[in-house]
């Protein structure tokens, strides 16, 4: 799927990944968590700029919500810090604290005590989003984090991730080309067997940029016909 395939992503920048579905999109996203399949990768490595190990320093938002149905939605959010021991180091309950105000962010304030077979798909999508920001690390990785969602709900929930994630670095991987323009630094579409990115598209504008946004909507067309060459 990847043959001297090399991407960087700038510190403390949103940089979004477009391209067909199978290219290879969520298999990157693995690879970098070092979850993918055996005999998938011979070689490769992931280099921090400060010469760190990435182990410990990055969240991760699968497509899938990924919620255990037998813990409630707070437990869920909240469950990486206390597989960490938080419990047993004495904050649970600032723990628990961040988990509400992110669960109030994500529009479920009252859900704390429900089960994920209660809630919509777009709900327990909400809920593994919240998990992802109470997880307060300096690189997320998110795989279509706001596909499940409404268009209305999509945009607010897009500005608040905007918001709570400033100054991180985020990967994230997206099949809307507006989505990217609205949220992105640095937009990429990768395209072919083996997989390559084009040179990324770059934008400096504030964000999140608006919808309606003249220029946002230019580019639109741009992007549009890159991810129109790359699936031949």
């Amino acid at each position: 799927m990847f043959d001297d395939l090399a991407v960087s992503l700038r510190g403390g920048d949103w940089t979004c990944l477009l391209g067909p579905s199978g290219v290879g999109k969520s298999m990157l996203l693995r690879m970098i968590l070092g979850l993918s399949q055996n005999g998938v990768v011979s070689s490769g490595d992931v280099v921090c700029s400060d010469d760190q190990d990435l182990v410990g320093r990055v969240s991760y938002m699968a497509q899938q919500d990924l919620l255990y149905p037998w813990l409630t939605v707070l437990e869920n959010v909240c469950l990486g810090a206390r597989l960490r021991g938080a419990r047993e180091s004495g904050r649970p309950a600032e723990c628990l604290d961040m988990g509400r105000r992110y669960l109030e962010d994500v529009g479920l304030a009252g859900y704390e005590r429900a089960l994920p077979r209660t809630l919509s798909g777009g709900m327990r999508q909400r809920a593994a989003l919240a998990r992802t920001l109470v997880e307060n690390r300096p690189v997320v990785l998110m795989d279509e984090p706001f596909s499940a969602l409404d268009a209305i709900t999509r945009v607010r929930l897009q500005d608040m991730a905007v918001v709570a994630l400033r100054g991180r670095t985020v990967l994230l991987v997206t099949h809307d080309p507006l989505e990217a323009l609205r949220l992105g630094h640095n937009i990429h579409v990768m395209s072919g067997r083996p997989a390559v990115l084009d040179d990324p598209l770059q934008i400096t504008t504030a964000r999140p940029r608006r919808v309606d946004d003249v220029n946002i909507l230019a580019l639109q067309g741009e992007l549009l016909r890159r991810l129109s060459e790359a699936a031949g």
